[in-house]
Order: C-alpha cells, then structure tokens, then sequence
C-alpha cells in the first residue's frame, strides 16, 4: 500500500481523544502482523483502548523507537469544506482531512516503509510505538514507554516523536500540567460582602497570584530563549462561579495551566500556590469556619523535553531528516515522557503544527514524501556495522 493510502485509511477512524481506538488499533495491529512481525498491545483498564507496540528487526541493544499517537481533536463547530473523515485530495498538493497532519501522516509513513524494514540486513531493531489519548493529556505514554522498556530483552536507545515539526529536529518542549481549583465560600446577601466570604472574591485573589507568580518568574530571570515565549506560562481558561449579581457567591471555580521551562520545576511552583491557599484558609476561617480551597488535577503533569544538542539523537535526526536546524515547541507532546524512561528522544515528524487543530486540517504530499524518505535513511542507519 502506498502512504496515501494507508493515510486514507487511518483518517477513516474517527478515533477522537477520551473514546475508544480499539477499531484503527487493531487496523494496524492486523497490518503489521501480515508482514510476519509480532505485534502487542497494551489495554487500559476498562480494556476499551490500547496502545500498540512491536520490534522489527534483531533482538540487539540500541534500536530506535517511532512513536505517534491514534487519537485525534473533535471537529465539533469547526467549519470544514470537505469530509474530515475522508481524506480528500483537491489537487492542490495537499491532502485534507482530520488527523492527516497531527499526527496520522507520520504513522502512515512508519506503515508504509514497514515492507523494506522487514527486508532490511538491520543491524539495529526498530519498534512501533503507537499510543492512545494524547490529544487529553498524553495519558497512554508513560505506560507505553515503561512496558517497552522493561519487555524486550534488548534496550532501545533513541526514540523519535513523529509530531508534525516540518521535519525539524525538536529538542525541547514545554511541560504542562492542568489544574482545577474549588473554591468554598459562604452564600449571603450582597451588602453582606464583608461578613461572608465570597468564593469569587477569593477565586480572584487567587488568579492574581498565579498572574503575579508568572511575572515574578520573568523578573527572576528564568528564562530559556529557545522557546516562545522563553518563560514559564501560567493562564486561567475557564472560570464559574455565583448565581446572581446580588447573592455572594458560596462557590466558585477555575481552570488553570501551568507550562514550564525546563529550568523551572511544576512541583515547586504548584507547591508555593497551595502553600498561599492555606494561608488564605487559615485567615478566612475566622470569618466562616468552611471556607475551603481545594486544587485536584484535570490530568497528569506531562514532563517538558529537554534533549542536549549534542546527544547522539541529534545528530541522528540531522542525518536522517537533512535538517540541521534545532527548534523548540511550547506545546505537549509525549517525547518528555519517552525521555524521561531513559530512551534519547526528540521530535520530528511530516507536517506543520500551524495546520493542526483547524478545520480543512492537512498534510502536503511533499511532506509526506519527505517523512518516508527520512525513514528510508534510518533503515540505512539502522544496517550498518558501524552505527551505535
């Protein structure tokens, strides 16, 4: 099959972040397996979604992993001209459709270069690794990464993320965590403001923090020039609270993201908020014994990237990709979770982010080509006696 048609195919799975991916999983499960490769899946508890993960090639030390992920974003109130679950060629160059740039364009290459993989004198193993609920939080990709690190014998070394970078080599990316914070206060007339304890006034005070933390960290100088922008982000996306504009509202809440440098710790900064949340408490609770704060996750903490320009998978993407130009993302992606399991990870894969997300989302036939031929070039590096 050719990459545009197994891109055709994959796009036809509307697989979005959260729902089960049993069905474009076991698509590929059943594709790999006709070339003779053993393939695994790992399941998640309710064993309605499942990540995938295989080797091809010798059972030796110092492969190299090619992650991507199978979920997609909803197309809910976007406004696309075609189908986004057909992948659809308008002769333009381009091919449209959901998932065809973020980031099925690069499974679809890793799928179609399977054939001279199998064929290939490697010297070195390559592994499939494709995952299930990224597009939510990166959910499946530390259990993904640990399991391939402890059930082969062998220990791969390098591990590239095909998120669509234009075929640049990222060596860095932000973390990220999402947060949501409740705030309890005490329900009473408006011209009581001063007797009560308004959750919204509270939830303010503690936006302000955040916004002021922020800051503080610019002013601190703890910045990292490779990103944009170069510090540490703290944004407020959703809040609610209050049921009329003369009631005090009794409860309150607020979503927040934190997405850090890798010079700046989430725990430490997470840390200094509930340790002013307490405060907050303790001098409320003289006001209304059950006023409360309480901050509960919207989803793990994913780990920023912070690769060394040095590190040996540079020098491999270089090689492979023909770019030598280093980038960095303010974006999640699972290449800090693959990292921190001990595998040299960066990013590069077909596609520009800026056509990820959108309506009328696409992959060029260009980019598409170049994904496959940067595969071509592992499988060369991948057989000589002298690659380490």
């Amino acid at each position: 099959m050719t990459v545009q048609n197994i891109l055709t195919k994959l796009v036809s799975f509307p697989v979005l972040g959260g729902e089960s991916n049993l069905n474009i999983i076991h698509w590929i499960k059943e594709y790999v397996e006709s070339y003779g490769i053993e393939v695994n899946l790992l399941f998640n508890v309710e064993a309605n979604k499942a990540s995938l993960h295989c080797r091809i090639g010798p059972e030796v030390d110092g492969g190299a992993i090619l992650s991507g992920h199978t979920d997609v974003v909803p197309v809910e109130g976007q406004e696309w001209t075609t189908d986004p679950f057909l992948l659809t060629d308008k002769g333009d160059g381009k091919l449209y459709g959901r998932g065809s740039c973020d980031m099925k364009g690069f499974i679809a290459c890793c799928l179609a270069v399977l054939p001279e993989m199998v064929k290939a004198n490697l010297e070195k193993p390559i592994y499939f690794a494709f995952s299930y609920d990224e597009e939510i939080g990166c959910l499946a990709a530390p259990e993904l990464a640990r399991t391939i690190k402890t059930y082969y014998k062998e220990t791969p070394k390098y591990a590239i993320i095909g998120e669509p970078s234009l075929m640049e080599p990222i060596v860095g990316q932000k973390g990220i965590y999402i947060l949501k914070t409740f705030v309890n206060g005490s329900a009473g007339h408006s011209s009581r403001i001063k007797q009560e304890v308004s959750a919204i006034h509270e939830s303010m005070r503690l936006i302000l923090w955040l916004e002021n933390k922020m800051n503080q960290l610019i002013a601190d100088q703890r910045l990292d020039n490779r990103f944009h922008p170069p510090h540490s982000t703290i944004h407020i996306g959703k809040v609610n609270g209050g049921i009329a504009p003369n009631v005090i509202a009794d409860k309150a809440y607020f979503y927040w993201d934190l997405r850090t440098i890798p010079m700046d710790d989430i725990k430490d900064i997470v840390g200094e908020f509930e340790a002013y949340c307490r405060k907050r408490e303790e001098e409320l609770k003289k006001i209304f014994p059950g006023f409360s704060i309480q901050t509960t996750e919207s989803h793990p903490p994913v780990p920023h990237l912070d690769t060394r320009a040095d590190d040996d998978v540079v020098n491999l993407i270089k090689r492979i990709s023909g770019n030598s130009q280093l980038n960095t993302v303010s974006y999640a992606a699972e290449a800090g979770q693959f990292a921190d399991e001990g595998f040299q990870s960066a990013i590069c894969g077909p596609g520009s982010i800026e056509q990820a997300h959108r309506a009328d989302e696409y992959i060029t036939h260009e980019q598409l080509q170049k994904g496959v031929e940067m595969l071509h070039k592992l499988i060369q590096e991948l057989s000589s006696e002298t690659f380490s």
